[in-house]
């Protein structure tokens, strides 16, 4: 059928919409991801410990620990070609804390790359690390919207959450049972490690239940956004997850604004601040979209490498199942020994001090969380993975300082029940050969996990 020439004149708008966007997404991964890269290879062939470290964490499923340690003895703050670097548990709580230092990094900087960057960045899908995301923004506005959000997710709210997380996670046990008496392959990242806090959040947001893979699907498609050195394919696969993503909370907010119920998202629709300031249309779609993701990402982390560590250490996990007190220390262990997070970055906003050296405006700081959580003048032995450390908790798995993570209590309280109920139940449970690491580099986890239930 021949287009007739009204509709080919109608086309040529759209065409050059699409090859405008196409073109500017193209900047955006090449300035955000192939010439950091680049320029990351080089300066790891030079011997920069910080790029040897980013280099190393690379492939699959590495911890550098021990490039974190030469990072460490080269001083509080090691300057690389790249930003300054801490891996001091001490550093990292300054810096994280610190009023002369924002969150987030600029990879792009100013000058004509700059305003390329900007034209570029005008397509760009709303993404977890742009504003007005909680993990982008800075008083007065971060101390405004945490403190409506603080309000309704708060740790009351989690205590009351336990039981149906308890309720939640029994069924998913019994699914495990059925499955592994069908003779299937019982991978648990699959059928309970993401299940669980993916069900808990949607009940929190009021999710149907029948949409939780959805939400799943679109959370495990942006999760690699936090990256650096995406390949092009997967750099546009993360885009489309995030404009995805974006049409389903338009759809799922207005649900909830036409029907309100008891859930976390409902009352983020209602709240109101001191002087009765609500939240914008689109500071609610993005703190939504931010708690779901973040709400189940991580948490599935945390749980599947709790699973596996357990496995390699059947000494530590008979210690915790003999204690049911210790579970909440075993979480903590965990999260210090192999945490979701490898690494967070910050900006430089004016001169400033950090560890007594001198930093100037625009600068880079990367915080190395996994390498602080190793830090021998905090943790004895920081190599051995321990459940009865009594120091665990003092690792910075959730951030530091007012970007401390809003969603510490649940994911705590979801990797106990997780965990406890799991191995309570199956004392016996071993790794499978075929287990496989995420390709994600900042966030850490267990693509795949088969387990023999075992009695």
């Amino acid at each position: 059928m021949t287009s007739t020439p009204t509709q080919v004149q109608q086309a040529r708008p759209q065409a050059r919409l699409d090859a405008r966007r196409a073109a500017q997404s193209g900047t955006r991964w090449g300035l955000g991801h192939a010439v950091p890269w680049a320029a990351l290879r080089v300066s790891a062939r030079g011997g920069d410990l910080h790029a040897r470290a980013l280099m190393e964490a690379n492939r699959a499923g590495a911890m550098p620990v021990e490039v974190f340690d030469e990072i460490r003895a080269a001083g509080q703050l090691y300057r690389s070609r790249l930003s300054y670097v801490t891996a001091h548990l001490d550093t990292v709580k300054e810096v994280l804390g610190s009023p002369d230092v924002r969150a987030g990094i600029d990879r792009v900087g100013g000058g004509v790359l700059g305003r390329l960057g900007e034209w570029a960045q005008a397509s760009a899908p709303i993404g977890p690390l742009q504003p007005p995301s909680l993990l982008a923004i800075e008083p007065p506005d971060h101390t405004r919207l945490r403190r409506l959000v603080t309000r309704v997710f708060s740790a009351k709210a989690v205590r009351q959450l336990e039981e149906r997380t308890e309720q939640i996670a029994d069924r998913l046990l019994d699914d495990l049972v059925e499955a592994s008496g069908r003779g299937e392959v019982v991978d648990v990242v699959e059928l309970y490690c993401a299940r669980l806090p993916v069900q808990v959040i949607c009940e929190i947001l009021g999710v149907p239940l029948e949409e939780s893979d959805l939400v799943r699907a679109f959370g495990a498609g942006a999760a690699p956004s936090l990256d650096m050195g995406l390949g092009l394919p997967t750099f546009l696969g993360v885009d489309r997850s995030l404009r995805r993503f974006d049409e389903w909370l338009d759809r799922h907010v207005e649900r909830v604004r036409r029907e309100p119920g008891d859930d976390l998202l409902s009352q983020l629709v209602a709240a109101r601040d001191d002087d009765g300031t609500a939240l914008t249309d689109v500071e609610l779609k993005n703190t939504a979209g931010l708690v779901l993701a973040a709400g189940f990402e991580t948490t599935v982390n945390l749980i599947g490498n709790g699973i596996a560590l357990l496995a390699e250490h059947p000494d530590q996990r008979a210690a915790a199942v003999a204690d049911d007190q210790m579970w909440a220390n075993v979480v903590e262990e965990v999260l210090r020994y192999d945490p979701p997070v490898l690494l967070t970055g910050r900006t430089v906003e004016r001169d400033t001090t950090i560890a007594g050296t001198p930093v100037r405006a625009g600068s880079l700081v990367t915080t190395l969380l996994a390498g602080a959580n190793r830090d021998p003048s905090v943790f004895t032995d920081p190599h051995a993975f321990d459940v009865t450390r009594p120091e665990a908790k003092e690792h910075v798995s959730f951030s530091s300082g007012r970007h401390y993570c809003l969603g510490a209590s649940l994911a705590r309280m979801e990797g106990r029940v997780a965990l406890q109920r799991l191995h309570e139940r199956f004392l016996d449970l071993q790794v499978r050969p075929g287990a496989r690491r995420r390709s994600t580099r900042i966030l850490r986890g267990y693509l795949t996990l088969p387990v023999a239930l075992g009695a």
